[in-house]
C-alpha cells in the first residue's frame, strides 16, 4: 500500500486505555519489577499516568533518581513479569465496551485502521489475537521500532504504510501523549474519556473533542470534514 496516496480515511488507535483496559496488569507487573530490584514501587496513580509511553521513557518518570543501569534493569524486570503473566494465562486485558462494533462499523464505512502503542510488537499481537481483532488493522506501530510518544514516528510510519494523506488521518487515544503525537504529525486528534488521562487534559493538549463512549466516537469520526 505504499504507492500513490489513497483518499481513504485512516483511524489510528492507541491500545492500552483506548482499545483495552490493561491498567491492572500494568500496575501489577510494574510493582513486581520494582520489588525484584528491592525498590519501593511508585503509587498506582503514578504508574497509570505513564501508560502509553515506551518503557525507557516510563522508567525515567517512575524512577527519576535512579541511574541508567537501574532503569534498564527495571525495564527488563517489567518485561519479564508481563511475559510471565501472558505465558501463564494470567494476563487479562478486556476490551472496552463497544470496541468490536466500532471497528466493524468503521470498516463498513470504508476506513483503514491502525494501532500506535507503547506496547511491544509481541504484546500487541497477543492482545489483538486474543480478541480476534488482528484482521482489522492495516498498520501496527509499536515501541519496538520507534521512539516513545509523543514523537511522531509511529504516526508517520502508519501514514506511509497505509498510503494515507495526512489530512485524511485521525489519532484516537486516551492520554496527552497520543494527542501530542498527533499534533506533532499534523494529524487530527480525538480523545476518549474512558482511559487514563482526564478529558480536560486531552482538550488542553489539542484534541478536537473527547468521546464519552464508542457510539459518540463513531459519530465524531463520521462527522469529520
Amino acid at each position: 500500500m505504499n504507492g500513490p496516496k489513497s483518499d481513504q480515511r485512516l483511524a489510528v488507535f492507541d491500545c492500552d486505555g483506548t482499545l483495552v483496559d490493561g491498567q491492572a496488569e500494568v500496575c501489577t507487573a510494574m510493582e513486581a519489577a520494582f520489588a525484584d530490584l528491592g525498590l519501593v514501587a511508585p503509587p498506582r496513580h503514578d504508574i497509570r499516568r505513564i501508560v502509553g509511553l515506551s518503557l525507557p521513557a516510563a522508567m525515567v518518570r517512575l524512577a527519576p533518581d535512579a541511574g541508567a543501569d537501574v532503569r534498564s534493569a527495571l525495564d527488563t524486570a517489567y518485561r519479564a513479569q508481563f511475559r510471565a503473566a501472558r505465558e501463564a494465562g494470567r494476563l487479562v486485558e478486556p476490551l472496552f465496551d463497544g470496541i468490536p462494533e466500532l471497528l466493524d462499523a468503521l470498516l463498513a464505512d470504508g476506513w483503514l485502521l491502525g494501532v500506535a502503542t507503547g506496547k511491544s510488537a509481541r504484546g500487541l499481537a497477543h492482545c489483538l489475537e486474543v480478541h480476534g481483532l488482528s484482521r482489522h488493522f492495516v498498520t501496527l506501530q509499536t515501541a519496538d521500532n520507534h521512539p516513545s510518544k509523543p514523537d511522531p514516528a509511529m504516526l508517520e510510519t502508519a501514514l506511509f504504510e497505509a498510503a494515507t494523506q495526512r489530512g485524511r488521518a485521525v489519532m484516537i487515544g486516551d492520554t496527552v501523549y497520543d494527542i501530542h503525537m498527533a499534533r506533532a504529525a499534523s494529524v487530527t486528534a480525538i480523545g476518549v474519556a474512558w482511559g487514563y488521562h482526564a478529558p480536560e487534559e486531552l482538550v488542553e493538549a489539542g484534541a478536537i473533542g473527547v468521546a464519552r463512549d464508542c457510539t459518540e466516537l463513531l459519530g465524531m469520526l463520521r462527522d469529520l470534514p
